[in-house]
């Protein structure tokens, strides 16, 4: 019985820490245009507000996930949550644009820390029968999130303030280190023995910085210096990491584990065909179709709430079924909806949005949780944490994959300028193409959810 409470109170707390990330990046995708007239910032430099906290979380979630598995990772998800928690508060006070990057940076940082260890944690607890289901439970609360978000960050917004959103996550984050301290006892580390790859990590650092930044600032020349430096740099990563005994990233993993290799390619192509779909479909309703950031929430909400409610079933079939089935018929879903939203213009219904991010938000949900349970099922539990930092990475760059290619269109097609009715054409131009390009990967990532092969014997 004790075994079984402790089991559920930290399902709770990994869960309302698996909440509160998302409903941030959600909530702050509604407020985005309303931080914009405050801080008079064009279309790419907005979207930085975004990116950045991204890229922050990516260039430290797998040597996070590294070191949780050396010293701890109930330790490395409690100093997450806090700092996630004080750079809140401090994003909330920030006046100035450089300010509140800065301190979305600080955020990614605490984020960093919560991915690369809340699922390892959860994987450690759960044995393999019940992984499915836990891990769909915590899918279905990330959704429960990222479904809240719009809604609650558009009221906010409208009625007091976007700084009342970034309160309003540090209070959630109060309240998930007080659990933690008083509900969290045990502690899980699997490579005591291991040491930190240092340069590993900051080859892999460089190596994103340089990335997502020459993406932005395309197609300026030194946008395409800084992304052939960053190929490079990625390049000399994967030769450091394959020498060293203990390696950051462990690309063994990748070369000798089809089913791991594929399942997070899978991720990141799925990531980057949708992350950016709210962040257009917001500055589209709050522009072209003028509405109020309370009501362009309420809209939003139909995607996540998708995947909240079928995340759950999807994970228990993922315990039954092979995910390569499931997670690639979810792909399919979320391809038609892709196809769906490239034609949508100054007269498409808000009938028409909300049905295709309903199907989008199914897709979703019946690819994300078995895709997870087949990344986290594939290796060892000394692997958990590297194995959790990995997926989170995937998933991170593609998200970042995203806005970059939103940011690029952003510049290449309209220019550094804020979004106004001169603008709108060359707006829905930018999205339509987008829309174009996230369908296509997806396309390409149906095969590579196929190509992962059967991750059962029986």
């Amino acid at each position: 019985m004790t075994n079984k409470i402790n089991k559920i109170s930290i399902l709770a707390i990994t869960s309302l820490a698996s909440f509160i990330t998302p409903f941030m990046s959600s909530a702050i995708n509604v407020s985005l245009p309303v931080i914009g007239r405050q801080f008079s910032m064009n279309a790419v430099l907005l979207g930085w507000v975004a990116t950045s906290y991204l890229l922050a979380t990516a260039v430290f979630l797998v040597p996070f996930g590294k070191i949780s598995n050396i010293y701890g990772r109930k330790k490395m998800f409690l100093l997450g949550i806090i700092i996630f928690t004080i750079s809140s508060i401090l994003t909330a006070l920030a006046n100035t644009p450089f300010l509140l990057i800065i301190c979305r940076v600080l955020q990614g940082i605490g984020s960093a820390m919560i991915f690369g260890t809340s699922i390892a944690i959860l994987t450690s607890v759960f044995p393999l029968n019940e992984r499915g289901k836990v891990l769909g439970i915590n899918v279905a609360v990330t959704y429960l999130g990222l479904s809240s978000g719009p809604f609650i960050g558009g009221l906010l917004t409208q009625y007091l303030s976007w700084q009342s959103i970034f309160l309003f996550n540090g209070l959630l984050g109060l309240i998930t280190i007080i659990l933690i301290l008083t509900m969290m006892k045990a502690e899980w580390t699997e490579g005591k023995q291991e040491k930190i790859d240092f340069l590993g990590s900051a080859i892999y650092g460089i190596a994103l910085l340089l990335l997502i930044y020459g993406l932005s600032i395309l197609p300026k020349s030194l946008g395409f210096i800084s992304v052939g430096v960053s190929l490079v740099v990625i390049f000399i990563f994967i030769l450091w990491e394959l020498k060293v005994p203990n390696p950051v990233l462990n690309i063994n993993l990748f070369k000798n584990n089809i089913g791991f290799a594929f399942s997070n390619l899978a991720a990141a192509i799925n990531y980057s065909a949708t992350s950016a779909v709210g962040f257009l479909l917001s500055l589209y309703l709050q522009n072209i179709k003028a509405l109020s950031p309370t009501k362009t929430g309420i809209i939003l909400i139909a995607q996540p709430v998708m995947m909240a409610v079928f995340s759950p079933l999807a994970g228990r079939l993922s315990d039954r079924i092979e995910p390569r089935i499931t997670a690639s018929i979810g792909m399919v879903i979320t391809l038609i909806s892709l196809l769906l939203l490239i034609p949508i213009n100054a007269n498409t219904t808000i009938a028409y949005i909300i049905i295709d991010l309903l199907i989008l938000g199914l897709g979703f949900a019946v690819f994300s949780s078995p895709n997870m349970n087949a990344i986290m099922s594939s290796v060892d539990k000394e692997y958990y944490g590297v194995a959790s930092g990995t997926l989170a990475t995937m998933r991170l760059f593609g998200q970042m994959l995203s806005m970059g290619i939103a940011m690029l269109l952003f510049s290449i097609i309209m220019g550094r300028v804020k979004i106004s009715p001169q603008y709108f054409e060359l707006f829905l131009k930018s999205t339509k193409i987008a829309f174009s390009i996230f369908t296509v990967l997806c396309f390409g990532g149906i095969f590579a959810s196929l190509a992962r092969g059967r991750l059962r014997n029986n």
